[in-house]
């Protein structure tokens, strides 16, 4: 990021019906995000898991209570200044995040990794552009910042996502597997052991 705190330049916005060139925002969070943060979080899970997670565990995790729910987690977590938090704005309005920050107490994978990215989101109308690749690049800024080198995620096995993250040199360490009411979800564990690996030049 700039010393000001975003980042800002043009992508084609060849997905939508306007013509031209939107700009895209990336700046750190700020409580005042939240709530759209939940809805962002809320939509890219319907837009993502359909057809991935089991259809009522995918309601119950997307229904108006858990977007309540997501958008106070959210602006304590901004608030609480322990994560690395980074939002893309297009038009004042919240479209992608990441957050990350260290490897949480029950994640065991192998290898030295100590931070993690906890979540990566854009709405689908803003994939396939760059943009998640410059979220991660600002998250492993911030986490090198705070003295972190190594860095993991866990996704789920059948997300097609995982193809991203190892298109941008993710090592694939490991898997998991959640047992859950609606049934059981496999996840996946990539890192990289070099933050740096990911960090773009401003």
């Amino acid at each position: 990021m700039s010393d000001s705190g975003e980042v800002r330049w043009s992508m084609s916005e060849e997905s939508v019906e306007t013509a031209g060139e939107t700009l895209i925002t990336l700046r750190a969070a700020v409580p005042e995000d939240a709530e759209q943060m939940a809805s962002v979080h809320i939509q890219s899970w319907r837009e993502t898991y359909t057809g991935l997670m089991p259809p009522d565990f995918l309601t119950r995790m997307t229904d108006d209570r858990m977007q309540e729910l997501r958008g106070a987690n959210w602006r304590r977590t901004i608030r609480d200044a322990d994560e690395e938090v980074c939002v893309a704005v297009r038009g004042g309005q919240v479209v992608a995040f990441v957050s990350g920050g260290a490897l949480r107490p029950h994640t065991v994978i192998p290898g030295d990794y100590s931070a993690e990215v906890y979540t990566l989101y854009a709405l689908k109308s803003v994939q396939g552009q760059g943009l998640g690749r410059r979220l991660l690049s600002e998250v492993a800024k911030g986490l090198n910042r705070r003295g972190y080198r190594g860095m993991a995620l866990w996704v789920l096995a059948s997300n097609p996502t995982r193809q991203f993250y190892t298109h941008l040199g993710g090592v694939e360490l490991g898997q998991k597997t959640e047992e859950t009411r609606f049934g059981p979800l496999v996840e996946v564990a990539l890192g990289w052991r070099h933050l740096e690996a990911l960090i773009r030049p401003d």
